[in-house]
C-alpha cells in the first residue's frame, strides 16, 4: 500500500500514474511492497523532524524512516516541498522532475541504497535517473 499525506497545501498531481510508478520502481529492485507513507511538507515541518529524531539542525528535501522487513519495503518517507522548489530552481529542472526524483530517492533509501560517499553519491544519482526513466516508460 502506497498513501501520500500532506502537512501543506501541495497536492501531488497524477496520484494513480504516481502510485503505478513507485511500485515498477520497487519492482525493479525486485523488492516487496509493504506500506509506504509519502508525507510531504514545508521546510520548517521537516527542520522539526530532522533536529528531533536525527539531531541535525539544517533544512534537508528529504527524510526517509525505514520500517523495512526482509524484502518487503515499509517506511516514511517526508518530503519538503519547498526544498523540492528550490531544488528544482537550482538544477533547471521542472518542479515534477525534481519531486519524482526525490521521491525515487526515498524508496532507494528503503532499499539499502546510501549517499553518503562520493561513490555512495554517484550511484544513487544514476539509480534516480533510471527509476524517473521508468516513468517516462508508462506514458
Amino acid at each position: 500500500m502506497i498513501n501520500f499525506y500532506s502537512e501543506n497545501d501541495f497536492e501531488l498531481q497524477e496520484e494513480n500514474k504516481i502510485d503505478s510508478w513507485i511500485r515498477n520502481v520497487i519492482a525493479s529492485e525486485e523488492k516487496d511492497l509493504g506500506e509506504i507513507n509519502y508525507i510531504f511538507c514545508d521546510d520548517d515541518y521537516l527542520h522539526k523532524i530532522n533536529l528531533k529524531f536525527l539531531n541535525h539542525d539544517t533544512y534537508t528535501d528529504i527524510i526517509s524512516f525505514d520500517n523495512t522487513e526482509g524484502n518487503e519495503l515499509n517506511g516514511d518517507i517526508f518530503i519538503s516541498t519547498d526544498r523540492v522548489v528550490e531544488n528544482a530552481k537550482e538544477y533547471n529542472v521542472e518542479f515534477n522532475q525534481e519531486i519524482k526524483r526525490v521521491m525515487a530517492h526515498g524508496i532507494l533509501h528503503l532499499c539499502g541504497y546510501r549517499d553518503k560517499t562520493e561513490s555512495e553519491a554517484a550511484l544513487m544519482r544514476q539509480k534516480e535517473d533510471e527509476k524517473i526513466a521508468l516513468f517516462h516508460v508508462e506514458q
